[in-house]
């Protein structure tokens, strides 16, 4: 049975297809491999159309990685598909609070999910300068007041949660807001598209 087995060779094979599949689609180059990145991890051509990336996201992340800084992800399958090597390089950290047994505790007893309770967390930690939301449209919607609230002016947010009750309407939202934003129109995302799109910027700077 003849297959390939590079994982280098499989990854370049696969990034071909999809610049031929799209064909006379064509993005400003930056924007491009965050996209393509999208669509090789879904393997969804619908991301080519439905992911919106602010004008400043990508300096914008750039600049608050080669400070070093933290990101906080909703999810710990985000946090895992992330590369670390290349975070680590950057002296940067990602990490994760909704499992947490503070988070856990304070959600049940003031009636919240603990990705709202969470967020309040990482947004007081002020070396968080980029946001990553794949999961929860609480999170997002969370933010989203924290940034009306002027508590925070994140270097980045990545708001990507999927599902059929909240996640159109907090992406709406995100999108209203006066911040570097990459998120998706609609209910598609997840917690694979939010890790794609952070390890598309970290590729961008090797």
């Amino acid at each position: 049975m003849e297959y390939i087995k590079d994982p280098f060779e499989i990854e370049k094979k696969s990034f071909e297809i999809i610049t031929q599949e799209l064909g006379e689609k064509t993005f400003p180059e930056k924007e491009g491999k965050i996209i393509k990145r999208v669509i090789h991890t879904t393997a969804d051509f619908q991301y080519a159309d439905i992911t919106k990336i602010s004008g400043d996201a990508i300096s914008s992340s750039h600049d608050a990685l080669r400070q070093g800084c933290k990101i906080y992800t909703d999810t710990k399958m985000a946090m895992s598909g992330i590369n670390k090597r290349t975070l680590k390089a950057l002296n940067s950290e990602i990490y994760c609070l909704v499992d947490d047994p503070q988070v856990v505790k304070e959600a049940k007893e003031r009636g919240l999910t603990r990705s709202m309770v969470a967020m309040e967390k990482a947004v007081a930690d002020k070396d968080t300068k980029i946001f990553v939301i794949g999961n929860a449209p609480t999170a997002l919607f969370q933010l989203c007041q924290y940034i009306d609230e002027k508590r925070i002016h994140p270097h980045l947010v990545v708001g990507v949660p999927v599902g059929f009750v909240g996640a159109k309407e907090s992406k709406e939202a995100l999108l209203e807001r006066d911040v570097p934003y990459i998120t998706t129109v609609g209910r598609k995302g997840g917690s694979t598209v939010a890790a794609a799109i952070i390890n598309a910027l970290l590729y961008m700077m090797n």
